[in-house]
Formats: structure tokens, C-alpha cells, sequence
């Protein structure tokens, strides 16, 4: 997908938009859409909301409410929108799920001429042949695949590698911190406080899932980086990617429900690999990286004056290197997790379809 110019398949006054996803993101895309009512942006109308629980048509004045019914909502499942057919030419499918489900879906709705722009990375970031289908679905539809919302939450991470390769420079090495919620855990991690009580406050504030080990596992990782790679024209498979979790075997092997009370199982393992990043004048971060055309994710210590040693908050900070930026790396560093940056890097993508 060319990263350097519009899309414009259909007359603006032709498009309409379905928002699938009521979490969240969801309910961040409908307030940015009320914010710019009335702008001069060209944003198509959104005319239907839908999750798991139902479809419903809207307008302006209905969009809030009907996000609010169907998030609250706890009747019987109304999934006739997910058949292959419902959407077609004209149609732009906002996907603000996290649903492997829905993203089966993707492709054919590309292949029928439907433009489909997500924050799920799970139809890019998996399987290779699924990457494979949807590039070719999207090119035989004549239809556009919005996916800057999956990593860095619209950084413009994903653009500026494909312009990058547009225009003909090589990339030679990605590397980077490309989640918030690890982002944030080793940012305020002291070696003092036990690990397991910044988990915990991660989870509270709502950085990492209700489930903490999703997050410390590195298999979110393993799909951004994916992505990333992909988009570099690396095509690696899932299982080429070494991910090195932080979950050790005891904990990862737990219910839900015993989790929380395990987690100072990390503590120990953590405080040594902090100490000895701290004898060396270094830093850990958990990093990212795709060189030589492999890829690989875990914790590392890095020195202090490294291109990914700094950040604050949930930032993520990336490098890339490429003939351009041989010796001194491209950096891009920003808020890489958040509903409000996400669903504006949702609407970015709309809007391109649009222009």
C-alpha cells in the first residue's frame, strides 16, 4: 500500500462509515467525530454503530446514545453485519475492535471494494498468509487498508517506512519501544519498590490489560513488530520472531484468577537484571528489534546516551536505520497508547480515503 498519496475510489458524498467497537476507542472516535461536526474536514457521515450485541443505524444527533445502548446492552447476539456480504463498495468499516473475529472478516470486505481502516493488528500482525490475503484482496478491490492506529497508536511510524521504501532507500534495522504499557513499567521502575507493585498500578490505571500478562509475555510486541517489518518488505512469518517473555513458567501457567497474587514471582529476576543495568551505567528497556532480517523481542539493557534509552510516560520511541540514516538512525518518539491518540490516528486514515 502506497503510504505517498490518497485514495479516492468513490465520490466523497458516496462514502459511509459503520464504527465496529464500543469499548474505549470506540467511544473516543465518536467524541473526536462530534468535536470536528460542522468543520471544514471532508469526514464522511457515520451512519451505523455495532458490536457483538447488535447494529444500529445512526445520525448525528443518535451516535452517543446508540454507543451507550450497545455497550450496556446484554440481549441476545445480533451478528448478521460480520457476514462476508454486508459490506461492500462505498462502505468504510472503522474496525475499533480487538476481535480476531472481525479481522477474518477484513479480506473480503477489501476484496467486495469496502475500505476498511483498524486498530486491531491481528490481520496484519499474524499469520503471514493472512497479511498475504488482505494485500491481495485490498489490490483486487481496488480498496484501502488503514492500519496506522496499530502500532504506536498513529505515530507515524508506518508512513514514514513505506515512504521511505517509496522513494527507494533501504532499510536496514528497525528497533524500538513499541509498547505503552511496558514503556511505562520499566520508565518508573526503581529497583527498589518491587516490580510487581508498578504491575500492579499499570493495571489500575489502566495501561496494561485486566490480564497483565498479555502485556509482559511480549506477544503484543511480537505482532507490532511484525507490522513494522512487513511494511520494511521483510515478509517474516509469526514464529520468526524470538520472543523472549517476562512471564516466567510458574506464573504464566496460572488461572486469571490467581494471578494477582503471584505476581511478586518476578520480583527477584527483575531486581538482579536491574542492579546489573545499573552497575553499568544503563538502562532496561524492552525493546524490538528487526536486523538482518530477523526479529526478535525481549528486555535489554542499553546504555544511557542510546537513541531508545530515553522516553517518559507510555511513549514510544523507534529507531530506523537506512541507507538515508546510516549513522545516525531516523527517531520517532510520542504517546504510543491512549483512546484519544488512537482513534484520531483512526480518523487520519478515514480522512485519507476521502482527499
Amino acid at each position: 500500500m502506497s503510504a505517498v498519496r490518497a485514495i479516492a475510489v468513490e465520490p466523497a458524498s458516496s462514502l459511509r462509515m459503520t464504527l465496529l467497537g464500543t469499548g474505549t476507542v470506540g467511544s473516543a472516535f465518536v467524541e473526536r467525530l462530534a468535536a470536528l461536526r460542522g468543520s471544514a474536514l471532508p469526514v464522511p457521515p457515520l451512519v451505523a454503530i455495532a458490536n457483538s450485541r447488535g447494529f444500529i443505524d445512526v445520525d448525528a444527533a443518535s451516535q452517543r446514545g446508540a454507543l451507550a445502548g450497545l455497550r450496556d446492552a446484554t440481549g441476545p447476539r445480533d451478528a448478521a453485519w460480520m457476514a462476508d456480504d454486508h459490506f461492500g463498495r462505498g462502505d468504510i468499516v472503522v474496525d475499533a475492535t480487538a476481535s480476531a473475529v472481525v479481522a477474518e472478516r477484513h479480506a473480503e470486505w477489501l476484496r467486495r471494494g469496502a475500505h476498511v481502516v483498524t486498530a486491531c493488528k491481528i490481520g496484519q500482525g499474524s499469520d503471514l498468509a493472512r497479511w498475504s490475503v488482505i494485500q491481495d484482496a485490498r489490490r483486487s478491490g481496488g480498496s484501502h487498508y488503514g492500519d496506522s492506529a496499530t502500532v504506536g497508536a498513529g505515530l507515524p511510524l508506518l508512513r514514514s517506512i513505506r515512504m521511505l521504501a517509496h522513494g527507494g532507500d533501504r532499510i536496514h534495522a528497525i528497533a524500538g519501544v513499541l509498547s505503552g504499557s511496558l514503556a511505562w513499567l520499566f520508565n518508573h521502575y526503581d529497583g527498589m519498590r518491587p516490580f510487581s507493585g508498578f504491575v500492579r498500578d499499570a493495571r489500575d490505571a489502566g495501561y496494561t490489560e485486566p490480564d497483565p500478562r498479555d502485556d509482559l509475555s511480549g506477544e503484543d510486541v511480537r505482532r507490532k513488530i511484525l507490522i513494522l517489518a512487513r511494511a520494511a518488505g521483510v515478509e517474516l512469518e509469526s514464529t520468526d520472531v524470538d520472543v523472549q517473555s517476562l512471564v516466567p513458567d510458574a506464573l504464566a501457567s496460572l488461572p486469571v484468577s490467581e494471578v494477582d497474587a503471584a505476581l511478586p514471582v518476578m520480583d527477584e529476576p527483575l531486581r538482579q537484571r536491574f542492579a546489573e543495568a545499573h552497575r553499568n551505567g544503563e538502562v532496561l528497556k524492552f525493546i524490538a528489534r528487526l536486523e538482518n532480517g530477523r526479529a526478535r523481542v525481549g528486555l535489554e539493557s542499553l546504555p544511557f546516551d542510546h537513541p531508545l534509552a530515553g522516553g517518559a510516560g507510555t511513549d514510544n520511541r523507534v529507531a530506523i536505520w537506512s541507507d538515508r540514516y546510516n549513522v545516525q538512525p531516523l527517531v520517532i518518539q510520542g504517546p504510543g497508547a491512549g483512546a484519544e491518540v488512537t482513534a484520531a490516528a483512526l480518523l487520519d486514515d478515514v480522512l485519507q480515503i476521502r482527499t
